[in-house]
């Protein structure tokens, strides 16, 4: 039966993100057509910082809550509570650092005083989905899968509703009223989600108070594991902040029209990247069922059930990557057509579809290292990509190839990611 807890945590989260997913590109479309492509290509611009912010804000919590829950040495209400006293400090931190500095990115990185505004907006966002995260972890560890699943597709439903009901008016206002009301959306869809996480905790949950207590020792494991692991994401997401800017900048240099910029960056990652990524829930679905699983046969020193579960995930995404890869190549401009209503981002696609792949195998490759506690190997490998793509992205913005620049670095990020993440994992069996 236990053998079984793997494969069904990764069907029930199939299922759920099949059905989010369809909900997400829903909501996709409808937004697209209510405000038009401007709006979409300020939420383009402005979204790599607020991934940024909000990788600090949450601590990667999900990833930790959920390996220390399944490795079972502390109490779960004990983890959980710990984990929200240190959000909370995070976040208040983040919030104030934020509205300090909100004028000074917009106007000097962004260059787009409109850019202000909206990362105030974002900011409201952070304890609502800090504590979402914390108690998806928790689920997550003891791989039950059901209450996130449920929890995904009644956030799309209320966003959804919330769209044709705020967004239409906020559309006449301007388009940062747009932009700025699909952000703080987010604000009901984690509520929604942190409710129905609720109400599927167990019924044996007793609330200690003793357990409600900040306690140095779990504080101390959680910090362990979360700053690596948060440390590694923020890097990817430092990149990915520093993308537009390096991009922006040299372009603007060489020449290039603000306008050319905006909407040809909006177009690779509204478009492009969007549609290329689109079965990434797949791979969602395996790494996220992969790490409990992987962290309790590798504690109790049962490797050969750990090269198993690794070379099931691998096979499984690599046949996902095959087949979603191929049909986004022979069917864009189709696909970009039916779900966008425009051909934007086509020659993209076209380019980075072979290599997109690998990508589907970032995932699984990671999760595997980090169930084995190779936390700083994955902030090493999101170190050397990253200083790849931006390097790339610096000197072939010099060569005349416009956002070519941005797809090669892209493809080379791809491949370093894979290469070390494979290379690192040998090494522990």
């Amino acid at each position: 039966m236990k053998n079984n807890k793997f494969l069904s945590a990764t069907f029930i989260l199939l299922i759920g993100g099949f059905i989010t997913k369809i909900l997400g590109f829903l909501i996709r479309i409808i937004y697209t057509r209510m405000v038009g492509t401007s709006a979409i290509n300020l939420y383009s611009l402005v979204m790599p910082t607020y991934s940024l912010m909000l990788t600090i804000a949450t601590l990667s919590l999900p990833i930790v809550i959920s390996k220390l829950v399944s490795e079972a040495k502390y109490k779960s209400l004990r983890i959980l509570s710990n984990a929200t006293f240190i959000t909370i400090f995070i976040n208040i931190l983040m919030i104030i650092i934020t509205f300090l500095t909100k004028d000074f990115i917009a106007l000097n990185l962004l260059h787009d005083k409109r850019c202000s505004v909206l990362l105030l907006a974002m900011v409201f966002t952070f304890p609502f989905v800090s504590l979402s995260s914390i108690l998806k972890g928790y689920f997550y560890g003891k791989q039950k899968m059901i209450p996130h699943t449920i929890s995904n597709i009644l956030e799309q439903i209320i966003r959804i509703i919330l769209i044709f009901i705020i967004i239409p008016p906020l559309t006449l206002k301007s388009i940062t009223h747009a932009v700025c009301g699909l952000i703080l959306l987010s604000v009901a869809s984690e509520t929604i989600s942190i409710i129905t996480f609720l109400f599927f905790l167990p019924k044996h949950f007793v609330i200690n108070k003793e357990d409600l207590k900040p306690d140095l020792i779990t504080t101390k494991e959680i910090i362990k594991i979360s700053l690596p692991t948060v440390s590694s994401r923020l890097i990817g997401n430092i990149g990915f902040f520093f993308e537009p800017i390096i991009l922006t900048n040299i372009l603007l240099f060489m020449g290039y029209s603000m306008d050319y910029i905006l909407n040809e960056y909006g177009a690779y990652n509204a478009y492009s990247i969007s549609l290329l990524a689109m079965p990434s829930f797949f791979i969602q679905a395996i790494s996220s069922s992969l790490l409990p699983e992987i962290t309790k046969y590798y504690y109790s020193n049962n490797i050969k059930m750990v090269k198993r579960r690794y070379k099931q995930a691998l096979i499984l995404s690599l046949g996902v990557g095959i087949f979603f890869s191929s049909l986004i190549f022979i069917f864009r401009d189709t696909l970009l057509l039916t779900l966008y209503n425009t051909l934007n981002g086509s020659t993209y696609i076209k380019i980075l579809a072979p290599f997109f792949v690998l990508f589907y195998l970032e995932g699984p490759l990671q999760s595997v290292l980090q169930a084995c506690g190779k936390f700083k190997t994955c902030m090493y490998i999101t170190t050397v990509a990253i200083i790849v793509k931006l390097l790339s992205i610096f000197i072939l913005s010099f060569c005349h190839i416009g956002m070519y620049a941005l797809v090669i670095a892209e493809i080379l990020d791809i491949m370093v990611i894979v290469y070390l993440d494979i290379k690192n994992i040998k090494k522990i069996f």
